[in-house]
């Protein structure tokens, strides 16, 4: 895809609904049934979901034969076809309006919103910002930003520079990353790429030592661990990806506050003591 052609897909559009099932919330609740504020399985109806929660719907629709060679659907259709073969979730922003419940029939209006094209000594990366507005019964619910990055495939395994994660947080919960939660959090998302349970695939591949723990499930803990802190959910949630988490060892999640910066910071840490995710959560006064 030419740098040329971004720009005619710009501001594309589509709309799209689902049922905010007790089935499909259920099967995210016994997935995260350990993280402080989870849901039961499977919730009763008019249960609110907790924030993010809404990623559990919308399931990506592409049949098997719709599907590249990284589990994800092939490139075209609504978002742009891209040439780099490495597709990644970096991150997003999100503002919640009012709560989305099980049960709900739910609209999503989705805008492609910019394209970016970064250079570097890797063979550069674009980055396609989408736009999301989710609806309920009551009204807007959620508007949200998501940050897709492509890259090359790479021949070897290359990590970001590790950054200490705090010594000394304010709150702190730890929760196990085996294989089995990886595992069910992609089939609870319906998310097929194969970094995260296709071992062989993800070392061979991707060049990755191991398994990758997704990131929307990093920021759910981030997120967990802000509202038990705070009593409430935030009302502003921004993350980004800093640093591949592998499965097998716990991911530690971590809260703590800066002088002059609204709300609280987060960060996910691998037990090696890195930031694997950065986040901050604020409240209206």
């Amino acid at each position: 895809m030419a740098r040329d052609d971004y720009d005619g897909w710009i501001g594309r559009t589509r709309k799209d609904r689902d049922t905010a099932s007790a089935a499909a919330l259920g099967m995210l609740a016994a997935t995260l049934s350990d993280l402080p504020g989870s849901l039961p399985a499977p919730p009763e109806p008019g249960t609110p979901l907790p924030p993010l929660w809404h990623w559990a719907l919308f399931h990506p629709a592409a049949p098997m034969d719709g599907l590249g060679p990284d589990g994800h659907p092939k490139r075209g259709g609504f978002l742009p076809p891209i040439d780099h073969e490495r597709r990644m979730w970096a991150g997003g922003a999100l503002t919640f309006h009012a709560p989305l419940r099980v049960g709900d029939t739910v609209t999503r209006r989705s805008r492609i919103a910019g394209l970016r094209e970064v250079e570097n000594d890797r063979g550069g990366m674009v980055f396609v910002t989408l736009e999301h507005e989710l609806e309920g019964p009551a009204g807007l619910a959620v508007e949200e930003r998501q940050d897709i990055v492509y890259m090359p495939m790479p021949d070897r395994f290359t990590p970001p520079r590790k950054e200490p994660a705090p010594e000394a947080p304010e709150a702190e919960l730890t929760l196990p990353m085996p294989e089995t939660r990886l595992f069910r959090f992609s089939a609870a998302t319906f998310n097929a790429h194969r970094i995260h349970y296709d071992l062989p695939y993800a070392r061979e591949v991707e060049k990755y030592p191991g398994l990758v723990v997704h990131g929307p499930m990093q920021a759910l803990c981030l997120m967990a661990l802000a509202t038990e802190r705070a009593g409430k959910p935030p009302a502003r949630f921004a993350f980004r990806g800093v640093h591949p988490l592998f499965a097998g060892a716990p991911m530690r999640a971590l809260a703590w506050r800066e002088a002059d910066a609204p709300g609280l910071k987060l960060c996910a840490a691998a037990a090696e003591g890195h930031m694997t995710m950065k986040a901050t959560a604020e409240w209206e006064v």
